[in-house]
């Protein structure tokens, strides 16, 4: 059993999402948007870093993940996501929280199946993934999808070294 965070940054909103992983089973706890409004970006960061600090000491998550910064067509906005991501990262280094890193790509290979899902792909999958019935915002659910890519990846990597014999043929090629 592990509680698990994830996170979708962003300079405006940042969104968080927390499952439980119950061996090969995926729990719905939480999920929300922690918003900035016109706030210079210092003020935006220490909004980001507070607001998951305060998630993370009500929540008391084992594990994080979060996204990793892509790159657009505008640099500018690209850095600003990384000095999202920096908050996000610090919040979590700070309660001592180990953190896992994911490509958007693999995020919605592991919800949806595809690398290049649309968002309300990925919007509908983690609802019916986690059998939520409500309405969750975008961000929440990319955040929601972060984890449960996680909790998948880290089930695969334990399946893979509780395996007790290889094919010899595998093991030639």
């Amino acid at each position: 059993m592990a509680i698990i965070l994830g996170i979708d940054p962003g300079s405006r909103v940042t969104g968080y999402g927390l499952i439980n992983s119950v061996g090969n089973r995926l729990e719905y706890i939480d999920c929300g948007c922690i918003t900035t409004r016109a706030e210079s970006l210092p003020e935006r960061l220490k909004k980001i870093h507070n607001g998951l600090c305060e998630v993370i000491q009500q929540s008391s998550p084992q594990q994080a993940a979060i996204e990793e910064v892509f790159m657009g067509k505008n640099a500018a906005s690209a850095l600003k996501l990384g000095q999202a991501r920096g908050a996000a990262m610090t919040a979590c280094l700070t309660h001592d929280l180990p953190i896992e890193e994911y490509s958007a790509r693999k995020v919605k290979q592991a919800v949806v199946g595809a690398g290049v899902a649309e968002k309300a792909q990925v919007q509908h999958m983690v609802k019916a993934l986690l059998n939520i019935s409500d309405t969750i915002a975008e961000d929440a659910a990319d955040a929601l999808a972060v984890a449960i890519c996680h909790a998948n990846t880290q089930a695969s990597l334990i399946r893979m070294a509780g395996a007790k014999s290889f094919s010899k043929k595998r093991l030639r090629r």
